[in-house]
């Protein structure tokens, strides 16, 4: 019965040392055909820096579109919050109607916050702004109403929830007039949703682009190892041994061309920063781009290298099958 379970746990340990050797060198042979076909960029440096390049600049126009977008969003927000409605008051109503107007407002929800104006502060600061003092000395009367400035949450700050707030402050009775000037506002988001879908349709477009790029570049290895192939499939080598050298080169362009996509982006930025900084400047405001996060940059890398994958899959699969020994 010992010589028995003796035997039984031999062999249980021979098993459990033959399932490491197989993983070990299921990793080994990965990690040695990856580094056969790095090699094998490194010494064609011309021909693997023309496609590197290519996709690197490929994946560069959609990122930078992308980030601008960003940032144009990011300046659109800060404008959101701050649109404003004017409420004119009918020249008929009180200064404690107004107030009562203003004390009703601040319990509305939909309002963060409610300034009055009254005539004779709007006509001083007029005087003030427009520097006809002199002229305004002759008038015999105020002819400005008093004003009710309102500024609504964030919720209610965008266009379409703005425009309803408007409506529904007009309808007070001691509201003459209501102003929102937001036509503008509404183009600008028009125009930003027209530039996502643009930066979206782009980037389809360069990314086909790429895929294509990668399985012309992996067929023509393929056929420049033609003869390699078919003595591998004459000794009997698997369809996974023989693809994936041809997988991993696809896997390097991948990568390299993201990072060459990375530094070109960190390079535009750079170069814009300044004549924005000018720009803004000019307005009395700072702005800083926001270039690629964290997240944003291994969303590129990895959507590089996925496409790299994806183009040489597909040259693999359907160029290294019509491979046959004859």
């Amino acid at each position: 019965m010992s010589i028995l379970f003796s035997n039984r746990k031999a062999g249980a340990s021979r098993v459990k040392i033959g399932v490491i050797q197989s993983l070990v060198m299921f990793f080994v042979s990965h990690v040695r055909q990856a580094l056969s076909s790095l090699g094998e960029l490194w010494r064609q440096p011309v021909a693997s820096l023309m496609t590197i390049g290519v996709l690197g600049l490929s994946i560069t126009l959609p990122s930078t579109l992308y980030i601008m977008v960003k940032n144009t969003e990011k300046i659109t927000a800060g404008w959101e919050q701050a649109s404003e409605i004017s409420l004119f008051l009918k020249s008929s109503t009180s200064s404690t109607s107004a107030q009562q107007l203003v004390a009703r407002l601040n319990t509305w929800p939909e309002i963060d916050a409610v300034v009055y104006i009254p005539a004779d502060d709007a006509l001083k600061e007029f005087q003030h702004l427009s520097g006809l003092g002199d002229a305004i000395a002759y008038l015999e009367s105020n002819p400005l109403p008093d004003v009710v400035l309102v500024t609504p949450t964030d919720k209610h700050a965008g266009p379409t929830a703005a425009k309803a707030l408007l409506n529904k402050l007009t309808q007070q009775r001691e509201v003459d007039i209501g102003k929102l000037d937001i036509e503008w506002l509404e183009r600008l988001y028009a125009l930003v949703d027209i530039a996502s879908d643009l930066v979206t349709l782009i980037g389809l477009l360069l990314f086909v682009a790429v895929v294509l790029i990668i399985g012309n570049t992996i067929r023509l290895n393929i056929l420049n190892k033609h003869d390699e192939i078919v003595v591998m499939k004459l000794v009997g080598a698997t369809d996974a041994f023989i693809h994936r050298p041809f997988l991993y080169t696809g896997f390097w362009y991948g990568l390299l061309g993201g990072l060459m996509a990375w530094f070109a982006v960190i390079i535009i930025l750079w170069w814009m920063d300044s004549s924005i900084q000018t720009f803004a400047a000019m307005y009395q405001k700072e702005f800083n781009i926001t270039g690629l996060t964290g997240t944003a940059l291994l969303t590129m890398l990895g959507l590089s290298v996925a496409l790299g994958l994806l183009g040489s899959r597909i040259s693999v699969q359907r160029h290294v099958r019509q491979i046959e020994p004859r």
